[in-house]
């Protein structure tokens, strides 16, 4: 652990404030944690890995490492001045003890610990106690090694020193608790995800990341970036052509807030804002992204009537114009952020509108006067965009003129449903007219629509509004779900509060997924961020032995199916004959058992597919989330952008691990 001449008799058992006891945390983790799913499981890594950025932030802390040990424990150490283990007067326990084992208790409440954190509610080191089977916290601190251990927040050992220490820092080691979580098995992608954001976000700190899991491959890697959030936009560029090669950056401290703001565009047709607080990531943005967008707008407005590309004719660049290509990260630090929920989804500091809105219209102003060429290019991008906006406008216009005029006549192919209560109404969309068929004469016509797609739809990665409205399938989709699209867009005139695709279980299945997942994300977020999208899940086989029949969703499940069931093994082909796969004199002697691969949704007929994949009590869906934007919108760009040398690496890295490839 790194020496500190940094540790100061402020960060003492005095900082350290403590409001509430620790006992809801274990009767209903969900509302501290989110979930007790794979999501709330990875939550724990991030509240300890957030007290270490917290340190990091105080200039205590230059090293982060995040160890993944085998049965199960995870290790977080960091080298800052370590968890006070002196005596609280509140709570007469050491200050470890206090932080570990006490709901609010920390250096995050005004009491001198941090100037800036990421933690909101204090919450954290306490919440991950509570909710693993055994934490052993050990902390460098004052020349001695402090340890002491909990099982399921409760303390089974007094702090003691073992040993001594040259440096100092915190080593905090926990084994979530089985009886709270649905999994134990922690995602390495995600993890690695996660931290690499973290090293881009604080410059200067290094961030080790170790795998020694059983049963797992023995991994390590490591972060530093230098540059910061630049280095950040630069790595979320690398597969697009760009329009300003040099990226607008500006750091600068307003009061006792940090502004940072680091933007390029490229020659797309998305927007990509990622924004930040202390370092915590805010997916529904708030007063620092509201700021961040007029001063844009605003000043990208000013140059260009400044500069004649404008005229006094012309209209006004939107917020839209100014954003579409753009690759932007917004990081604020501030002493007491105030956020919408636990979460921490959404910045709600009215002050932080006026100082990032200040300091983006300076520094903007001054970089498109000394890059007159790469400013000419994003000017000439954003009038482009205009006038695309403005054919789009035409066209949307023109759907729902048409759709008035004919006393909004829904699509022809669509067989809506019966109920008008949207909170209880369902749309299938559905690949093909043979599987709309069967999804048609199989669902419960009250609450369940069908819309039939013919064909791919438009990969809308590449397209803009306006070509993307002149598709019929598309327009379909638009006009059957209500909401509009673009600046029309209204989630509460949603139609049916369950958007669910159902394609076939094939490679062309596969793709028409894909385009469908591109054009809600790209155009729907907020339909997908209010949980209203799923996929369904048809089953890959039907086992069926005498009368009973069961169905398989998975290869793992079909094995399990046909070992339970036992007798001769018959595989249906897709012409209806039947292959069997054992010799005829045994054959003679036990019961047959016949399994059907199905490749497609109309192989089934309509009482099949109701039973499988839309009866509300034994179906299985997928409710699509957004966990890391800037992982979601690489994933896209790569999949279904316009460079095939990223698509085509992707493809030949995991050809050998795909499974049931149809071709």
């Amino acid at each position: 652990m790194a020496d500190k001449n940094k540790q100061n008799s402020d960060y003492g058992a005095e900082a350290i404030t403590v409001l509430e006891g620790l006992d809801p945390v274990r009767k209903r983790p969900g509302m501290y944690i989110g979930s007790t799913s794979a999501s709330g499981l990875h939550h724990l890594i991030w509240e300890i890995v957030d007290n270490s950025i917290d340190e990091a932030m105080a200039g205590y802390a230059n090293e982060i490492k995040v160890e993944l040990l085998p049965d199960g424990f995870v290790r977080v150490t960091d080298n800052g001045r370590g968890i006070p283990v002196d005596i609280h007067k509140g709570t007469g326990l050491s200050a470890l003890e206090t932080v570990m084992t006490k709901l609010h208790a920390g250096g995050k409440f005004g009491g001198g610990g941090y100037k800036v954190s990421g933690g909101l509610h204090g919450v954290g080191i306490s919440v991950v106690n509570a909710l693993s089977e055994t934490v052993i916290a050990e902390v460098a601190r004052d020349g001695k090694l402090w340890r002491q251990e909990f099982e399921r927040g409760k303390p089974m050992t007094k702090i003691k020193a073992v040993g001594t220490s040259k440096g100092t820092g915190t080593i905090i080691s926990f084994k979530a608790d089985h009886q709270i979580f649905e999994t134990l098995e922690y995602d390495w992608g995600k993890i690695l995800d996660r931290l690499r954001q973290q090293a881009y976000l604080t410059k200067g700190i290094k961030m080790i990341i170790i795998d020694t899991r059983d049963g797992h491959k023995k991994k390590h890697f490591q972060f530093y970036f230098d540059g910061g959030i630049k280095t950040y936009i630069k790595a979320l560029n690398r597969n697009n052509n760009l329009k300003n090669e040099t990226i607008f950056y500006v750091d600068k401290d307003v009061n006792d807030c940090k502004v940072e703001v680091a933007m390029q565009y490229n020659d797309g047709y998305n927007e990509t804002i990622l924004s930040f607080a202390n370092n915590i990531i805010n997916p529904e943005g708030g007063t620092h992204t509201a700021g961040f967008r007029s001063a844009l707008t605003r000043t990208l407005n000013a140059y260009a009537r400044a500069k004649g590309i404008l005229k006094e004719k012309d209209e006004n660049l939107t917020g839209d114009d100014t954003r579409e290509g753009l690759t932007a990260i917004i990081s604020v630090k501030l002493p007491d952020p105030q956020f919408e929920g636990q979460t921490k989804g959404k910045l709600g500091n009215a002050e932080m509108k006026g100082y990032v809105d200040q300091v983006l219209a300076e520094a903007l102003s001054n970089y498109l006067e000394e890059h007159p060429k790469e400013a000419a290019a994003i000017v000439d991008k954003c009038a482009l965009t205009a006038q695309a906006r403005l054919a789009a406008r035409t066209a949307r216009n023109s759907i729902l003129r048409k759709s008035a005029l004919e006393g909004m006549t829904l699509p022809g192919k669509l067989a809506d449903c019966s109920s008008r209560k949207a909170e209880e109404c369902e749309l299938y969309i559905v690949e093909g007219d043979s599987a709309g068929g069967s999804a048609k004469q199989g669902r419960d016509r009250k609450f369940q629509a069908i819309l039939p797609l013919r064909g791919k739809i438009l990969n809308v990665e590449r397209s803009r509004l306006d070509k993307m409205l002149a598709n019929n399938e598309i327009k379909n989709l638009v006009i059957a779900m209500g909401m509009n699209i673009g600046d029309q867009l209204a989630i509460d005139k949603l139609r049916y509060h369950k958007i669910i695709i159902m394609t076939d279980a094939d490679v062309d299945g596969a793709h028409i997924r894909t385009l469908l997942l591109t054009l809600f994300y790209r155009h729907f977020t907020d339909l997908i961020n209010a949980g209203h999208l799923f996929v369904a899940q048809p089953p890959l086989y039907q086992i069926k032995k005498n009368k009973e029949v069961r169905y398989a969703y998975s290869d793992e499940e079909k094995n399990a199916v046909v070992k339970e069931f036992g007798g001769v093994v018959v595989e249906q082909t897709e012409d209806g004959e039947e292959e069997e796969e054992q010799d005829e004199k045994k054959a003679a002697k036990s019961p047959r058992m016949i399994i059907q691969r199905y490749k497609g949704l109309g192989e089934m007929n309509p009482e099949q597919l109701w039973e499988t994949t839309m009866n509300p009590a034994q179906r299985v869906m997928k409710r699509v989330n957004i966990d890391d934007v800037a992982k979601a919108n690489e994933t896209f760009e790569m999949l279904m952008g316009s460079e095939v040398a990223p698509r085509k690496h992707f493809i030949q890295t995991r050809a050998k691990t795909v499974k049931n490839l149809d071709i």
